[in-house]
């Protein structure tokens, strides 16, 4: 692209690896060059917590407050209740208003890690959909936002589209997402002077059409912007390990799982990741980035600790970095390790060593632990576990135990 944008945040997008698309590149620039704009990204609260998928978008708001606009996080308490079908295989499972607030409250301590909350012009604003989405009157919402939308165009859009070239079923329901999104776009910009929404590329779709419903009922200027979806270089979606989602709060993945997954990113993911990720200088982490052999192992290091600090603080990444060491270079156990605390109850008589590789979460299944043990990947106590068969009784775990899966995961057993 040749466009060399005047606005520090649209320079920040570009440079670092932000920016997909821009349904107006020169208009947007504009904007952000004249005074504070408004933004936001929505987030379904489909679960506790969010994942390191999130992150990307995170990070943009993050940018966005830094170089002087107001960062807007929708929640979507409202559009929760109905599910995106944005390439999705099946239906989402719906959620009753309990689950969802308290989805909500979850994935409010993640934010509060990165934005500024309050007040001021460029404070971040925490706004719920449900407030216009819930009180809706059907009839009055066809005929004054439904009859802009065009069936013809809607069913050409890619994440319509893929659901049905597979003759997957998409109800009624999931296709009025789009409208209500486009809506959420049209509140925002008459409630809070919101001037522009972000998300992945995979809600170009829903994002245009958002633009163009507010542009015809209130004959208001907005703009897009999209962030590449992020794989991994051998191909994985972007927030999943081996062992599932990576979630960023610490109640579901402990700030040492965290740091760990950081530290295992591949060679050539880790000068990108450090542009996405953190806030080192570009130049610094194009420099990280083409380091080899040996040498890019420190850069990883880096890498983990500055994104669990900007999530969990210095303390955990040090504490984290420190465990590792120990892990790794000491073969020690660590106080830090993901641990399985088992009661002499649950223990009984004695458990299976696949049994317990599987509930330290080092392995999925009963199968998975057992190929591990079969293809020499599983250690116990830095020892070779070779007998899937062993038995783990008390006397054992009369000191705890430290489970390896690779050279990389490891877990520690205890009794309570």
């Amino acid at each position: 692209m040749t466009y060399h944008p005047k606005s520090d945040f649209m320079n920040v997008m570009m440079q670092r690896g932000f920016l997909a698309d821009c349904t107006d590149y020169q208009g947007l620039d504009e904007a952000l060059s004249k005074g504070v704009v408004p933004a936001y990204i929505g987030f379904d609260a489909t679960a506790k917590s969010l994942h390191v998928g999130s992150l990307i978008q995170i990070m943009m708001l993050r940018w966005l407050q830094k170089t002087g606009h107001k960062p807007i996080t929708l929640m979507g308490g409202g559009t929760t209740k109905v599910g995106d079908p944005s390439f999705r295989a099946d239906e989402r499972p719906l959620m009753g208003p309990e689950q969802i607030d308290a989805n909500i409250a979850g994935i409010k301590q993640v934010f509060a890690a990165y934005l500024s909350y309050g007040d001021a012009p460029t404070d971040a604003l925490m706004i719920n959909n449900a407030e216009w989405l819930d009180g809706l009157n059907y009839l009055e919402f066809l005929r004054d936002i439904g009859r802009h939308f065009s069936i013809n165009r809607m069913l050409s859009f890619e994440s319509v589209k893929s659901r049905l070239d597979r003759e997957q079923s998409l109800s009624f329901l999931e296709f009025n997402y789009m409208i209500l999104q486009a809506y959420d776009f049209l509140e925002l910009n008459r409630r809070y002077g919101c001037l522009l929404q972000m998300g992945g590329s995979d809600q170009w779709g829903n994002i245009v059409n958002g633009i163009d419903l507010t542009r015809r009922v209130l004959d208001q200027e907005i703009y897009g912007l999209t962030s590449p979806l992020l794989t991994t270089s051998d191909g994985r979606k972007m927030g999943k390990s081996q062992t599932g989602a990576v979630w960023l709060n610490a109640d579901m993945c402990s700030p040492y799982e965290f740091w760990q997954f950081w530290r295992n990113t591949t060679d050539a993911d880790t000068g990108r990741f450090l542009k996405l990720y953190t806030e080192l200088p570009v130049e610094e982490c194009d420099r990280l980035g083409a380091l080899e052999g040996a040498e890019i192992n420190a850069a990883k290091i880096i890498l983990a600790n500055e994104v669990t600090t900007l999530l969990h603080g210095a303390e955990a990444a040090k504490a984290a970095e420190a465990t590792a060491r120990e892990v790794f270079e000491k073969g020690g156990v660590g106080d830090d390790l993901p641990t399985l605390t088992l009661t002499n109850d649950e223990l009984g008589g004695g458990m299976s060593i696949v049994q317990l590789i599987v509930k330290s979460g080092l392995a999925k299944s009963g199968k998975e632990a057992k190929r591990l043990i079969a293809e020499n990947g599983a250690r116990m106590n830095d020892e070779p576990l070779t007998d899937a068969g062993l038995m783990v009784d008390a006397s054992q775990l009369a000191t705890p135990i430290k489970l390896s899966a690779g050279k990389k995961r490891h877990a520690l057993v205890q009794l309570a």
